[in-house]
């Protein structure tokens, strides 16, 4: 079976895309491009925790509201909410309103400022766990890279870090390029992974 399906011209793209017609947009534009920006990496990072158990279609709808919940996911100020915060979380209908998640983001807000504080940013840490190997792209939920990286992220104390929702945050973030081999974005993804500074 093809692993794509025409895109609004024409042209293959990843087969996930026809779950929800705005998924076109964010494929095109977002999935697989690299990133290196601290504060893009952590909402990202929150975002796939969110999304476990739930559609990503959700999560994506409700981006806009999450950002202004979680103070754009600056990191260093979430990592200072409190109860009270948490409180009004909980009661915000424009986003998940799931404790242990909540929670989680503040916890890992925190856990973020420390590594930032020891390894001078997100990016250097997480592109640490770049793969380059050449597995059938969407043909896993997991890979031995997230499994490690799920690992490290725990031992420092993050939360809802399992390796599916690590995996999904790689696949996202760009540390693996995993449109599928006729998609027309992944040439597009090959050459930004190629072109990246990383630090």
């Amino acid at each position: 079976m093809s692993g794509t399906v025409p895109g609004p011209d024409g042209r293959p793209r990843c087969r996930w895309c026809a779950a929800a017609p705005e998924f076109f947009a964010y494929h095109d534009r977002e999935w697989g491009f690299p990133v290196t920006d601290d504060i893009r990496l952590f909402e990202k990072l929150c975002l796939e925790s969110f999304q476990s158990g739930l559609s990503w279609r959700t999560i994506l709808a409700k981006r806009k509201n999450f950002r202004a919940a979680f103070a754009g996911f600056d990191f260093h100020t979430v990592a200072q909410f409190d109860d009270a915060d948490v409180a009004r979380l909980l009661v915000d209908a424009g986003i998940v309103r799931h404790r242990g998640k909540i929670e989680a983001v503040i916890n890992n807000a925190g856990r973020a400022c420390d590594l930032v504080e020891t390894g001078g940013s997100l990016s250097t840490f997480f592109w640490r766990f770049e793969e380059n190997d050449n597995a059938q792209p969407q043909s896993r939920s997991t890979s031995p890279t997230s499994e490690r990286l799920s690992k490290e992220l725990r031992k420092r104390g993050w939360k809802f870090v399992g390796p599916t929702t690590v995996y999904a945050f790689m696949q996202a973030m760009g540390l693996v390029n995993d449109h599928a081999e006729e998609c027309v974005i992944r040439t597009e993804v090959d050459q930004a992974r190629r072109e990246l500074l990383r630090t």
